[in-house]
């Protein structure tokens, strides 16, 4: 075993060059050395390489570990100039450089419109700023939300539009443990957004298309009239447009939800699942051509541009494109008569993805992907060898479950840290899920080349619909059953990389009866104990009062240990989108779990005193009788408008900070704020600072 893994590691280099290429791309994202250190290493390692190798052979043999260094910081230089570069921060033509509010700003629309609750969104490409007479080139990507009316109908791809409205920046919502939206559009070079209403953008000609772009967004919209014509059922169709060409946007959110708590989200995510069988179809499709000569060479061409085609048209997302890159080199591997190294073809894969784009680093998809595939191809056959079964159909099943199991060793971690849950029934899910989701895309592909048959395509779509209600049922039915779904676990980066530790020795003892890696796992594992041990014990010191962002609405989490009492609006004390993206992270993360009461916390309305602290909570009109003297109080929240006035606090209340919530308007808080400015208050909005959150001592 330790021969194959000397050999492996030169088979396959980019396993060796991919390491430094990480620790660059880590290494300038959060020190941020700059790019003139960054070439200064790349000059220094170079010049040392080339040197190192002018030398005489048993020179090179002797001081081998020169050459080691050399090259592990070039690529890790290499790393720190591909992330200088892609962050839209560092461009010499940033919007930001030149962008003014007064500022006419020129945009093209960079995908078809998609419809939200209220309003259409669609990433633009700033084209330029117009300044006085003069039109200056800027470079920027920003968010632009219309409003929903008739006349957005001639929009489109392509469309360029001129606008004069302040852009406003991304932000969090800043509820604690909240997904840091903020970053995830920074790594797409977003920084900006803008509402726009009818009246107050115009739209130019020509239209900036780019044909291929043009091509892959006709494509789509041909397949979903496909889809949305002989598939009935929005939440069949929905889900069949997201399984054969990634489109989401008619999803249903209570659906995908269910598909994520038992173990089966990643069917509907595009990857290597469904290029595998692009590949599958192509090569049979095309085999004729490889029986001969004048013929034999188009076939790896046509086969690598229907996978890559087939990838733009999902929308050339991480895992999709690292399965593009994986089945190119096979193809050229095959052609060329060469048998390929599976690591070497995912190390290649993900260096290139990495040079393309460094910030999918951080995306989970990207990081999900990878670990699946090498968990599979690492434990798959080690699994599927613990048991032997001469009835072929137990050995399908089996083996369907060793790959299933040996995917899970790997993502499981990287889920953890990432959606703080574990799916129990992962493995009954996958049995029937993935098998029956590739039929589904083959039903579906065939849907489409059937789509000028009429009568056919009809009995097709009624065969994809019936697969789709059967499999979604299945689903939800697995997801209501007890004990369904290991949910609220909390790790940390620390805690991830000594899961990875552990299994990487468990295996090892597995595999190569190591007793000393026996020892080490279990080392790993206590390590890991320890370190969760004292988050439970962090976790029920806590006490803390929590005043969420979320629109329109009023949120407060009164904490006290691992218990939570929840003041707010009854519309988000069930289970649903709001609860889940704006206080699920945050209840996971303080690691509690809703108690009706709580102690060290009494309540006389508008008062709570909560250990010893004195809230006011205003959300109604109320009258406060003139006292002789000002009623103590540590905080005032200002609730749902509530027709209060600054100075009449000042005449009640001994206060040290007012907040106001989400709940409020812009109108009334803007109003509050200058009243509170005049008098010398301390105020603070939710909206504009994200979640208030006071430690309570």
């Amino acid at each position: 075993m330790l021969r194959q893994t000397v050999y492996l590691w030169k088979q396959a280099p980019f396993l060796r060059l991919i390491i430094p290429l990480i620790a660059g791309i880590l290494i300038q994202w959060q020190c941020s050395p700059g790019e003139r250190i960054a070439w200064i290493i790349l000059i220094v390692s170079f010049a040392g390489l080339i040197a190192f190798n002018l030398h005489l052979s048993f020179v090179q043999y002797k001081a081998g570990w020169i050459n080691g260094v050399c090259i592990n910081a070039l690529f890790c230089s290499l790393g720190m100039l591909v992330t200088w570069h892609r962050d839209m921060a560092h461009q010499q033509q940033w919007l930001n450089k030149y962008y003014k509010d007064s500022n006419y700003i020129i945009a093209v629309l960079q995908e078809p419109l998609s419809e939200k609750e209220n309003s259409y969104k669609a990433n633009a490409a700033v084209a330029g700023i117009i300044q006085g007479d003069s039109i200056v080139p800027a470079k920027g990507n920003i968010i632009v939300y219309f409003k929903k009316d008739t006349s957005t109908g001639h929009l489109a791809y392509g469309s360029t539009i001129l606008f004069n409205k302040a852009l406003q920046p991304i932000k969090n919502s800043g509820n604690p443990g909240a997904f840091d939206y903020k970053r995830y559009a920074a790594f797409q070079g977003i920084y900006q957004q803008v509402y726009l209403q009818p009246a107050e953008y115009k739209l130019l000609r020509p239209d900036n298309n780019n044909p291929l772009q043009q091509f892959l967004f006709a494509t789509r919209e041909k397949v979903l009239n496909i889809i949305n014509t002989y598939i009935k059922g929005k939440k069949e169709a929905g889900l069949a447009a997201a399984l054969l060409i990634g489109y989401k946007d008619d999803l249903d959110k209570t659906l995908v939800q269910s598909y994520s708590n038992t173990g089966v989200v990643h069917v509907i995510a595009i990857s290597g699942m469904h290029l595998g069988l692009i590949y599958w179809l192509l090569t049979l499709a095309l085999a004729p051509l490889k029986k001969r000569k004048m013929t034999r060479w188009a076939m790896p061409l046509l086969i690598i541009t229907g996978l890559w085609l087939f990838a733009l048209l999902t929308g050339g997302g991480p895992s999709i494109l690292r399965s593009a890159v994986m089945f190119t080199c096979i193809v050229i591997g095959e052609s060329l008569q060469r048998k390929t190294i599976l690591y070497n073809s995912l190390a290649v894969s993900a260096f290139v993805l990495l040079c393309i784009n460094p910030f999918w680093l951080w995306d989970a998809g990207f990081q999900l992907s990878y670990a699946a595939v090498l968990s599979i191809v690492i434990f798959s056959k080690p699994i599927y060898h613990w048991f032997y079964f001469t009835n072929k159909f137990v050995d399908t099943v089996w083996k369907l479950s060793a790959v299933t199991l040996a995917a899970q060793l790997l993502t499981t971690p990287v889920s953890m840290f990432h959606f703080h849950q574990f799916p129990v029934y992962f493995l009954i899910t996958n049995l029937l899920a993935v098998p029956l989701s590739s039929l589904i895309v083959l039903l579906e592909i065939a849907l489409c080349g059937l789509a000028w048959l009429p009568v056919a395509a009809t009995l097709n779509g009624a065969l994809i619909q019936w697969c789709i209600y059967f499999m979604n049922s299945f689903i939800e039915h697995m997801e209501n059953l007890p004990l369904s779904l290991w949910n609220g676990m909390q790790v940390n980066i620390a805690q991830v990389v000594l899961l990875y530790g552990a299994i990487a020795a468990f295996a090892g003892w597995l595999m190569l009866r190591n007793r000393t890696a026996l020892f080490t796992g279990l080392v790993w594992l206590i390590v890991f104990f320890c370190f969760r041990t004292y988050s439970f014990i962090m976790a029920g010191q806590q006490v803390q009062l929590v005043v969420y962002n979320i629109p329109k609405h009023q949120a407060i989490d009164f904490i006290s240990a691992r218990n939570y009492f929840f003041l707010g609006d009854p519309d988000l004390l069930t289970p649903n989108q709001l609860q889940n993206f704006h206080l699920k992270p945050s209840r996971t993360m303080h690691r509690v779990k809703p108690s009706d009461s709580l102690t060290g916390l009494t309540q006389t309305e508008p008062f709570f005193i909560f250990n010893n602290k004195t809230i006011v909570l205003l959300d109604k009109a109320r009258k406060f009788n003139k006292l002789s003297e000002k009623i103590n109080a540590d905080l005032i929240i200002i609730s749902k408008n509530a027709p209060v006035q600054m100075e009449q606090l000042l005449q009640t209340f001994n206060c040290r900070q007012i907040i106001f919530d989400a709940s409020n308007s812009f109108y009334k808080v803007n109003k509050w704020r200058a009243e509170a400015a005049k008098l010398g208050l301390h105020c603070f909005s939710v909206v504009d600072n994200g979640a208030f959150v006071m430690n309570i001592n």
